[in-house]
């Protein structure tokens, strides 16, 4: 029963890193209908820009190099979703999805390039402060006890965080209900006197500081680098599952996506010759496609003609 448990104790602590950058296409998509096919570059962004900063200060001034480089990350976030709302959204105006995909596509390639310019394309290290040693859980319970990753169970924490405070902005403040008005229909929340410009810039705003959290905790993790552009990818079957327009709907997909992996590999991969946590994910949500499109907690949309 315990290596049963830590597998799948594992899985859902990586499910959680997975739902955090899940959390960032949930914001945008919810608040504008589009796809933000940007948003893992948004989070490779975010995490060369802290793990620099926070390189070239820690020499001079120690731990709080840590404070200093994730404030002045988040302030390069908030500056970079002014950029794409003036220079990009505010163009696009009461255009059609489609394009506005492609205008984020575009987005990506640049934030791909420009961070590269700026930042330099080596593998960075963000330091955390915590111990890199695992911590063992239940030890008198389990022989050995459970192994966790510190790494993941803070990620778990403030994804947890995180979903409560979004859940309360989108369903209890004025902004979070405008939000929803924009993203059903533009030109009708333009009627009413909702600012686009200014939804757009708030909620790019905070999907920016949401991949900052999620950059730093993959980059903690797994190092600075390229590649981790590509846990976006990932992130498309936890939408998939939990729903495009629900932000626990993407906390409950990454912990099924995460769990459901991590199991598959371990229990069924010997018989398939290893290799199923790459595609098990895929998998799953060609299933949800079929059956049930909108996801779990996602919103059955009818269109009547």
């Amino acid at each position: 029963m315990g290596p049963f448990l830590e597998v799948l104790l594992g899985g859902l602590l990586t499910g959680v890193l997975y739902s955090l950058v899940a959390l960032g296409f949930v914001l945008i998509f919810k608040a504008s209908g589009v796809f933000n096919f940007a948003q893992g570059a948004m989070v490779l962004f975010a995490a060369l820009s802290m793990a620099r900063l926070q390189e070239w200060m820690a020499p001079t001034l120690g731990w709080v190099a840590f404070p200093v480089a994730l404030t002045l990350s988040a302030l390069i976030m908030m500056a970079l979703a002014f950029a794409i709302e003036r220079l990009v959204l505010r163009q696009l105006i009461n255009q059609e999805g489609i394009i506005l995909f492609m205008a984020t596509i575009g987005i990506t390639f640049f934030l791909d390039g420009f961070g590269q310019t700026i930042w330099g394309s080596d593998i960075y290290e963000i330091d955390l402060f915590l111990s890199k040693d695992p911590i063992f859980l239940f030890e008198d319970v389990f022989p050995g006890g459970l192994l966790v990753d510190p790494y993941e169970l803070m990620a778990a924490v403030i994804a947890g965080i995180l979903v409560a405070v979004l859940a309360v902005f989108f369903q209890k403040t004025r902004v979070g209900r405008a939000l929803r008005a924009v993203a059903d229909d533009h030109q009708a929340a333009q009627s009413v006197g909702i600012p686009l410009n200014y939804i757009w810039l708030i909620v790019w705003t905070v999907a920016g500081l949401v991949a900052l959290v999620a950059g730093m905790m993959w980059g903690a993790k797994l190092g600075v680098q390229f590649s981790i552009a590509l846990v976006a990818l990932k992130a498309l079957p936890v939408l998939i599952l939990g729903g495009f327009t629900s932000v626990p709907g993407a906390i409950i997909g990454g912990l099924i996506i995460g769990a459901g992996e991590k199991l598959a590999e371990v229990y069924v991969g010997s018989m398939f010759g290893g290799g199923i946590e790459n595609w098990f994910a895929y998998v799953l949500a060609l299933a949800f496609l079929l059956f049930r499109p909108q996801g779990l907690f996602g919103e059955r949309i009818i269109e009547r003609v």
